[in-house]
């Protein structure tokens, strides 16, 4: 592949997002493609017989990006793979080829931050062509792609979130990633095959199913796991009751914390209903199909208290949103057998989070770095080789744009084989982001 090729493409890319960014900030228009697409629709039947990663149709298009097409093709798959309850769902998951094709191939399941409650959003709609403003961050993250087709590598983009849009459901999306990468290994329009080796990659609601993934692997999907060969993440979601207790009435980030207990509501099939007054439930219904782009800054100074009946003013008491909060703690799940390379921020305080709450610290406005060192400190403790890069001046957002680059640079290293490096010796748990 030529310098040429690939600096076009990234061109086309990055001047496309652009374009669409100044749309957005000028109005919000209708959603396009409002035509129901029937490739995402599977008889159950045809699901409940088929294994986990089987490969239940496929067809073969073009990214688009804002709705416009670009050089990139794309093989769609639905695949079968199982929700946050373990029943059998068909998801879709969208193999992005690199721009020359490679003699020997090397896969990045690359875990989208597209964090809404509207399965309409996910990035298979939005590379298919469809158009809204909630989904607006798949056109953020085209940048990201284009680098990486344009470097020879094919480009797996899971729907993590599944099919009924789970936000925050990490076991879910753990299973929709290694299941999406065993559908791309299953048929020939990929490219790709089943010992073809695979970095992972994400970051904010991307990290969810990275780490998780990353963490069930060896159990869940031994035969992706033997492939992997290292994860990058950043903007972790560690424990989530710490979150929303750091997130609790902050200037942006709080609605994105009632879009997850929505999500992880919806998932578990709790109703949160008996621990709301009612301005709790008019939240919670109009937030139903909600993406980040539609609540960050909506809510602001908002705390758990102002949406809860009296008797539950502690979220602790809240026992069934407790329960579930625990079930997606990633703090409580098995060691990663892979390296591994972590990038935080920690400054929240810049940006409306307090960082200065007693025994949750500071934070990169909605993730708790803290929480992420201490998770970090434990993977050490069982002589995994992860590197963390903690940036104390940046915000989530901020954090991920010098993520991006170093994630490519580390992922690379790990293809070629070089050793992984570790950042075990010099990590402390929690440290000073805890407590204050």
């Amino acid at each position: 592949m030529t310098v040429v090729m690939r600096l076009s493409c990234r061109t086309l890319i990055a001047t496309l997002a652009s374009t669409l960014a100044l749309a957005l900030t000028i109005s919000r228009a209708p959603d396009a493609y409002a035509t129901p697409d029937t490739f995402f629709t599977v008889p159950q039947e045809q699901i409940d017989h088929a294994d986990p990663g089987d490969v239940l149709r496929t067809r073969e298009i073009v990214y688009h990006l804002a709705g416009i097409p670009t050089p990139i093709r794309v093989s769609q798959l639905m695949y079968r793979s199982i929700d946050a309850l373990g029943h059998p769902v068909a998801n879709a998951t969208s193999i992005l080829h690199p721009l020359v094709q490679q003699a020997h191939p090397r896969a990045v399941a690359y875990n989208s931050i597209y964090d809404s409650l509207n399965p309409d959003d996910s990035p298979s709609r939005m590379i298919a062509g469809r158009i809204s403003f909630s989904g607006a961050l798949n056109a953020a993250e085209a940048g990201f792609l284009a680098d990486l087709v344009g470097a020879g590598y094919t480009v797996i983009v899971s729907d993590i979130e599944g099919p009924h849009a789970d936000f925050g459901a990490g076991p879910e999306y753990a299973a929709m990633t290694l299941d999406g990468i065993r559908a791309a290994s299953r048929t020939t329009t990929t490219g790709i095959t089943a010992s073809t080796p695979v970095a992972l990659m994400g970051y904010s609601g991307g990290s969810i199913a990275t780490g998780w993934a990353a963490s069930l692997a060896p159990t869940y999907a031994p035969d992706v796991n033997r492939r992997l060969v290292g994860a990058t993440t950043g903007g972790v979601f560690v424990t989530p009751r710490r979150n929303l207790e750091y997130v609790d009435g902050s200037l942006g980030w709080v609605g994105v914390a009632m879009m997850a207990i929505k999500g992880l509501t919806r998932a578990y099939h709790v109703d949160p209903a008996e621990y709301l007054n009612a301005r709790g439930r008019a939240l919670m219904t109009s937030l139903s199909d909600d993406a980040i782009p539609d609540v960050i800054y909506r809510y602001p100074l908002l705390t758990w208290r102002d949406i809860a009946r009296p008797e539950y003013a502690s979220f602790d008491k809240a026992s069934a949103l407790v329960d579930i909060t625990d079930r997606v703690d990633l703090a409580r799940q098995p060691t990663p057998t892979i390296p591994l390379m972590v990038v935080e921020g920690s400054g929240g305080d810049l940006t409306g989070t307090n960082g200065h709450k007693p025994g949750i610290g500071a934070g990169d406005e909605v993730m708790v770095t803290g929480d992420v060192r201490s998770l970090v400190h434990r993977y050490c403790a069982t002589d995994r080789q992860v590197e963390m890069i903690e940036i104390p001046w940046a915000s989530h957002s901020v954090a991920m744009q010098l993520w991006a680059p170093m994630a490519v640079t580390w992922f690379t290293a790990r293809f070629d084989g070089l050793p992984a490096p570790s950042t075990c010796a010099t990590t402390s748990v929690g440290g000073s982001s805890v407590g204050s």
